[in-house]
């Protein structure tokens, strides 16, 4: 087997890795041997993790030239998704958002196999720009947990309003798994919190660095609109819950809002480029 197939091969076993513990997920969810189902699932991620992260590091820099793109990106960010997840899930219980996480990692982590990306310029690889793109990488990801956080939370809000005067078991069951939606609220802003600093070191490193970046000034191309527009969103949502105690359905659509723009930043822009346009 040549080097490529053997490349393609560990993606999609990494990708059937990612649903077995999906599924893996899903039984400890049905409440049956739950601890069982956990312990295999802690010890299956880490895994599954460190082979994706072998698979990205080599599509990324394995042929002594750094490449880079939307599917790489996407894959990195799911990565680092999957094992912010798995921390967390030792605190408190994030089985229904793995269940969300998992299966998107499992898609990820096959397209650095499909979309080979662009060659990075020797004079624009630097050590700066690799910093750059993973403190952005960082701020993906955790906001991508955010939003995947706002919509289980709205999935939740309605199941209660759909419960209140029924006595559904399953509706039941499935909500007492769940942690209240006060403490899950508390999460939400923290990851939004947290991303939203990374957020502003990638935009702050993007506007006043281009030049030591990217080779170029700054232009006001649609990566660098959307990226401060969503800049903007999650900063009118953070002042909105410190002055006016934002929560609920208002803060979910600020979220969700924020994280379109983030995403159409550069995953976006970069797949019509590589997969619409074909210019690298």
């Amino acid at each position: 087997m040549g080097s490529a197939a053997f490349y393609v091969v560990g993606h999609a076993t990494v990708a059937v890795l990612y649903l077995v513990a999906a599924a893996i997920t899903w039984r400890a969810l049905q409440g049956e041997e739950a601890a069982r189902w956990d312990t295999w699932r802690r010890a299956l991620i880490p895994v599954i993790a460190a082979g994706h992260g072998v698979l990205l590091a080599h599509a990324v820099i394995g042929a002594d030239e750094f490449r880079f793109g939307f599917a790489y990106a996407l894959s990195a960010t799911l990565l680092l998704a999957v094992l912010i997840l798995w921390v967390e899930g030792f605190f408190v219980s994030m089985r229904r958002l793995d269940m969300l996480v998992l299966p998107v990692a499992a898609i990820c982590v096959l397209l650095p196999a499909v979309f080979h990306g662009a060659v990075v310029s020797a004079a624009a690889d630097t050590g700066v720009l690799r910093v750059h793109l993973l403190i952005a990488i960082s701020a993906y990801s955790l906001l991508t947990i955010a939003a995947l956080h706002a919509l289980l939370m709205a999935s939740i809000d309605r199941q209660l309003h759909a419960a209140l005067g029924t006595s559904d078991r399953a509706t039941s069951r499935w909500m007492a798994q769940m942690p209240p939606l006060l403490v899950m609220e508390r999460m939400l802003f923290r990851l939004i919190g947290i991303g939203f600093v990374l957020l502003t070191l990638t935009v702050v490193s993007g506007v006043f660095f281009s030049e030591a970046l990217f080779g170029r000034a700054l232009r006001a191309d649609h990566k660098t609109v959307f990226a401060i527009a969503s800049w903007f969103v999650f900063a009118g949502l953070l002042a909105g819950r410190f002055v006016f105690g934002w929560r609920g359905r208002k803060a979910l659509r600020w979220t969700l809002a924020g994280f379109l723009m983030l995403l159409l930043a550069y995953v976006g822009s970069r797949f019509v480029l590589e997969v619409i346009l074909h210019r690298i």
